[in-house]
C-alpha cells in the first residue's frame, strides 16, 4: 500500500506541466500527519482546481488512506 505522501506526489506530478517543481514533505506527529505540497506558481491553479475541487478530492483520498492506518492527516498546499 502506498503512503499518503507518495499518493499526493503521484497525483500532483500527474496534474502539473512541470513535475520537477513538485515538492512533498511530511511532518509526523503522534497521531497525525501533515503533508505539505509545493508546486510552481504557474501550476498552482491546476492543483487547486476550479473552486478547490481538485484539492478537496486529494484531501479526501489521503484522509481515507490515513484512516486505514489509524491516523489523522492534513494536506496543505503552499
Amino acid at each position: 500500500m502506498a503512503s499518503p505522501r507518495e499518493l499526493v506526489e503521484f497525483i500532483a506530478k500527474s496534474l502539473v506541466d512541470d513535475p520537477s517543481q513538485v515538492q512533498v514533505s511530511e511532518i509526523q506527529g503522534e497521531t497525525s500527519i501533515i503533508i505539505e505540497l509545493r508546486v510552481g506558481p504557474e501550476d498552482m491553479g491546476r492543483v487547486i482546481g476550479r473552486g478547490g475541487r481538485t484539492a478537496n478530492a486529494m484531501r479526501s483520498l489521503v484522509r481515507v488512506l490515513a484512516a486505514k492506518q489509524g491516523k489523522r492527516i492534513a494536506l496543505e498546499i503552499i
